[in-house]
């Protein structure tokens, strides 16, 4: 008796697992999710645009210190003219 049991156990046991295994369909995320999505979303999109306008500073920056060096060469050659 105690062998047979032991096989019911095991075999509760064995389809108890199988049945805990089995992949459940996820619920529709709620609104607090959805809302966490899309700041997630303008976070990244924001950093990129972010990222962006600094590059553009950037170049902006090298150019007017291009402009601020020739303007400072030709000053000097001026006045190495006199």
């Amino acid at each position: 008796m105690t062998r047979m049991f032991r096989m019911f156990v095991c075999v509760g046991i064995a389809a108890f697992s199988l049945a805990a295994c089995q992949k459940k369909e996820e619920p529709p995320p709620g609104p607090a999710e959805q809302l966490g999505r899309k700041l997630d979303q303008a976070a990244t999109q924001g950093a990129v645009e972010l990222n962006k306008m600094g590059e553009n500073a950037g170049k902006a920056l090298e150019k007017a210190g291009e402009a601020i060096q020739n303007k400072a060469k030709e000053a000097q050659q001026e006045a190495d003219k006199k």
